[in-house]
């Protein structure tokens, strides 16, 4: 399907991909924090968060399932304001923001969004998918793409990277992948070690799948220490150590994964009294930072909503 053009190309010349064998969540992210960091801070009440992005410098992004707004806050203090004021029938869940300083963001109703991180503008919108009867969950960037899952659908769809308009790929999935019918299914979604394919979580039941970017086979990843990762979110991963958010259990369950991300032994869980629901994940140095989501808890406008960080 045809993206539609951006009001104005603020993009981004040949420093565009300047890392495209980069998968978002793989590497190192900025400097450590200092021990004077928050590691708590607030979200305007009424938000609804779901995602959250960081890139080499300290700053969050999160997103709004309200209206699709965006959120910015400095680590380095805590404070923040609204870099995207968002609009009717707007949703943003999943975020990645890439080295070029575009922000990707996953919109449920069938829509991918790209924006400039550094002004919040809308910048490409991709129509992935029809809008009723598709969920549009995470994101991540691996080579040339940015690779959306589809909690409602047997697939995952890919974008050009560099807010770059160009042919939509659809990538059904196969092998050892059985959708399940009215519940979420795909969710969260990083590269695998090698950078080769992609590591795919399935909220329900709660599993792990290692997806083959070029055939759409995904492969069951065998579980060691602890049966399913159910209610699994959003997912980050440093080298061979994947982490899942496991967002009703109030919980992250830590995995070793063996090189090829067939098998996945459990390390260890972190908990904190500070979590309500959290959904998604972004690391900044020596920490995971986690949007809590309040998903049992009935949202009014004056509902309020925070991000807290914990070690790694």
């Amino acid at each position: 399907m045809t993206p539609t053009h951006p009001t104005r190309r603020a993009v981004l010349g040949g420093a565009a991909l300047t890392a495209l064998a980069v998968t978002a969540g793989a590497g190192t992210a900025g400097a450590t924090p200092q021990a004077t960091w928050p590691t708590e801070f607030p979200l305007p009440n009424g938000w609804l968060p779901e995602g959250i992005a960081i890139g080499r410098k300290p700053y969050a992004y999160m997103g709004s399932r309200a209206n699709g707004a965006i959120y910015r806050t400095d680590l380095r203090t805590g404070e923040g304001s609204v870099l995207f004021a968002g609009g009717t029938g707007l949703i943003a869940v999943g975020l990645k923001i890439d080295h070029d300083g575009l922000l990707y963001v996953a919109g449920n109703t069938g829509v991918a969004r790209v924006h400039d991180s550094r002004t919040g503008e809308l910048l490409v919108t991709h129509q992935l998918s029809e809008v009723t009867g598709h969920f549009i969950n995470d994101v991540t960037l691996l080579g040339d793409r940015a690779w959306f899952t589809d909690s409602r659908a047997a697939a995952l769809y890919a974008v050009p990277r560099g807010g770059k308009e160009g042919d939509i790929r659809t990538l059904p999935l196969t092998g050892d992948w059985v959708q399940l019918p009215d519940v979420n299914n795909a969710n969260g979604i990083v590269g695998t070690p090698d950078g080769r394919g992609l590591i795919v979580v399935k909220s329900t039941p709660g599993e792990l799948y290692n997806v083959n970017t070029r055939t759409g086979y995904a492969t069951k990843i065998t579980l060691v220490g602890q049966d399913t990762v159910v209610n699994g979110d959003g997912l980050w991963r440093i080298g061979r150590t994947l982490y899942v958010v496991q967002n009703r259990l109030n919980l992250i369950s830590v995995w070793d994964l063996d090189a090829k991300a067939t098998t996945a032994t459990l390390r260890k869980t972190i908990t904190d009294p500070r979590f309500d629901v959290p959904t998604t994940a972004a690391r900044f140095g020596d920490r995971l930072y986690l949007v809590n989501a309040r998903f049992t808890t009935t949202p009014t406008p004056d509902t309020t909503y925070n991000a807290v960080a914990v070690s790694i």
